[in-house]
């Protein structure tokens, strides 16, 4: 979709998560100003104090600026700035970073979708082009291509190439309709976020977009989240296929997983057992035991494939935010 001039939207609120942003929030702000109809902007107890400078540097009616009395992370910080927004009656909101990376001349590429009911939810992706991946420092960009394959299969959302990407918006009915108290408060938000839509099957849309980078420093760290997000993506994975194929429904494909892990399994345990008796015999193994082995593997694996294939197509197509009304 063509991005459009960035025009008035007053029914659009944007809230901006800011921690060490001193430097760039004040820009990121005036970007918005007279735009949108509502700046929300959380001081997550930043140690720069970027709510005060910024407080001190801007006045405006549309700016709201809110403190956390801890640092909440960037997913406590959101969630208060999103349930701030609704109570202000807002209808789309928009999540954006304070550090500049990304540009409000996106905006409408993320809400004009929402408006024509052509998702319930948008998000920035920043490989929609070699050019753009190029700007990505190098470290982010390995980061963000291992984490984004493990986020696809724990959220369902296969169609999504950025899933980890902060540039995101949504529409005020569909966040209603989330328990966000489930949401993670830390840097895993955004992965959580498309697990809670799939969960209730809301529509969401990849909007290309142009990452800006500058000496901005990032408070993710690398090897903490290399080692907690694995386990968290492996826990929602588990906890979305058991909700979708076993709670709200049982079909032929929730049997293929079932017959297909018990094949798999039980296939590779048989060929232990009986590769172990070999050895300790001495003997070779019987071709019998063999053929069985091949044929619990193979069938199991084919039964996965069937499932894996039928899951990356159950992508949720339609929004629901019309019957949310």
């Amino acid at each position: 979709m063509k991005a459009k001039a960035l025009q008035k939207y007053p029914e659009v609120a944007v809230v901006i998560p800011a921690y060490r942003v001193r430097g760039q929030v004040l820009k990121v702000v005036q970007s918005l100003i007279g735009k949108v109809g509502l700046i929300c902007v959380i001081d997550d107890d930043c140690p720069e104090e970027s709510g005060d400078y910024l407080a001190k540097h801007l006045s405006n009616d549309s700016v709201h600026i809110l403190y956390n009395a801890r640092n909440l992370g960037v997913g406590g910080s959101v969630k208060k700035g999103f349930g701030y927004c609704l109570d202000q009656g807002a209808q789309i909101i928009v999540k954006m970073d304070g550090d500049g990376q990304m540009s409000s001349e996106d905006i409408p590429k993320l809400v004009e979708p929402i408006r024509m009911y052509q998702a319930d939810y948008t998000k920035g992706n920043r490989f929609f082009s070699v050019e753009s991946m190029k700007r990505m420092p190098r470290v982010r960009l390995i980061g963000n291509i291992l984490l984004s394959g493990m986020s696809k299969a724990a959220s369902g959302y296969w169609n999504i190439l950025d899933p980890n990407n902060g540039f995101v918006a949504i529409d005020s009915r569909v966040l209603r309709a989330l328990n966000l108290q489930r949401v993670s408060e830390r840097y895993f938000f955004e992965s959580d976020m498309l697990f809670q839509l799939n969960l209730i099957r809301a529509k969401v849309l990849d909007v290309p977009m142009m990452s800006q980078y500058g000496d901005e420093k990032s408070s993710l760290s690398l090897l903490k989240s290399s080692l907690e997000f694995p386990i968290k993506h492996l826990r929602n994975f588990v906890r979305r296929v058991a909700m979708t194929y076993f709670v709200r429904d049982f079909s032929v494909v929730s049997l293929q997983l079932l017959l297909g892990l018990g094949s798999l399994i039980s296939g590779i345990i048989y060929g232990l057992i009986k590769y172990k008796i070999s050895q300790s015999l001495g003997i070779e193994t019987h071709q019998g035991s063999l053929i069985v082995f091949l044929l619990l593997v193979i069938s199991g694996t084919q039964l996965l494939i069937s499932f894996a294939n039928f899951d990356l197509n159950n992508v949720p197509r339609k929004t629901i935010s019309l019957s949310l009304d």
